[in-house]
């Protein structure tokens, strides 16, 4: 069965399918749809779950040895095949449909895939999944589709915008989701629920040569000092508000302790750095920060992020820029002195 993304929802209410085939360029979207798929088996008892990246060197014959196996902690699992490239080959097309003809008894099989060739729409192997399963096609989203979804978005943080607010959001993000959650996030974190006004709109998402927090977000990365100092400074100047650069500096810092404990405990690091949403231009600098900050130094820059945000609401006397600049230089692995208490 074939479905558009917006019906994935109303599908699961109905009952789960033994498979589920995303394909796509749309990371955003990708990445809710299949957090969806896990959270409703999760919900009915899907408890145990095996995550295959289908790699250079990647057996297929791990799918059949993986949907005979019983689990010691669980009767149903999910069975997860992340495929970075847009082909299975011919082993996985085989391995595939011969899975499809015989399914195991309470497996659920999760395919991420990238876009497929047209040609492969109309393949044998993914017909099978089609007839036994769901397949689900992910586009990026354009025209009145963006500024549909750009609405629902800004509804589930409970703001609302006007057209021409919403407009201005399509325009500035390019039909790029994940930059799009963000600048709605941010307007979260600065207006709270509520209706925005244009001017707000303009405010925050303004698309300018002026520094930004994603500039300082870069500088810190790269443990460039004297380009945090002046950049933090820039923000305060314009009237950034500090909650803005928090939720930045938390982000990031949540993100490298997630994909310190995930390339720990053996994960491919492609792999994990596509579940953490770091895409190829900042591959480098998420490399040079995770070989210069270990989890202990990553997890003080969220004890004093903690603290900042006392100070910004008024819990803590003190200035919460100066504790704004402590966290950016722990990041640094350098610090200035600063009571955390």
């Amino acid at each position: 069965m074939r479905l558009k993304p917006e019906q994935l929802s109303t599908a699961l209410q109905k009952g789960l399918a033994p498979v589920y085939f995303l394909s796509g360029d749309e990371p955003l979207q990708l990445g809710e749809m299949a957090d969806a798929i896990r959270k409703t088996a999760r919900q009915a008892g899907y408890n145990s779950r095996e995550i295959f990246s289908v790699e250079t060197g990647f057996s297929w014959n791990q799918l059949s040895l993986s949907a005979d196996s019983l689990s010691i902690f669980s009767d149903k699992k999910i069975i997860e095949l992340r495929i970075p490239s847009s082909t299975v080959g011919t082993e996985g097309a085989k391995a595939l449909t011969a899975y499809c003809e015989r399914l195991p008894q309470d497996t659920l099989l999760l395919i991420s895939i990238g876009k497929l060739a047209s040609a492969t729409l109309k393949s044998r192997w993914l017909e099978s999944i089609d007839k036994v399963g769901v397949v689900i096609q992910v586009w990026s989203l354009e025209g009145q589709d963006l500024l549909n979804w750009l609405q629902q978005r800004l509804l589930q943080r409970g703001l609302h915008a006007d057209s021409d607010g919403i407009k201005l959001l399509a325009t500035r993000v390019e039909g790029n989701l994940l930059a799009a959650d963000q600048e709605i996030t941010k307007l979260y974190v600065l207006h709270g629920a509520g209706k925005l006004t244009t001017a707000q709109i303009i405010d925050a998402v303004a698309d300018s040569s002026r520094y930004d927090v994603f500039k300082l977000m870069d500088c810190i990365l790269l443990a460039q000092v004297n380009r945090i100092i002046k950049i933090l400074s820039a923000l305060r100047t314009e009237g950034i508000a500090a909650p803005v650069i928090l939720w930045a500096l938390t982000r990031e810092a949540r993100s490298l302790i997630h994909i310190k404990l995930a390339l720990a405990g053996g994960q491919n690091k492609d792999l994990v750095f596509r579940n953490n949403q770091i895409w190829d231009k900042r591959k480098p600098l998420v490399d040079k920060a995770l070989a210069r900050l270990n989890l202990k130094q990553l997890n003080h820059v969220l004890v004093l992020a903690a603290k900042a945000d006392r100070q910004i609401k008024g819990q803590q006397s003190g200035d919460a820029w100066e504790t704004l600049l402590a966290v950016c230089l722990q990041f640094t692995s350098l610090h200035i002195a600063t009571n955390i208490a």
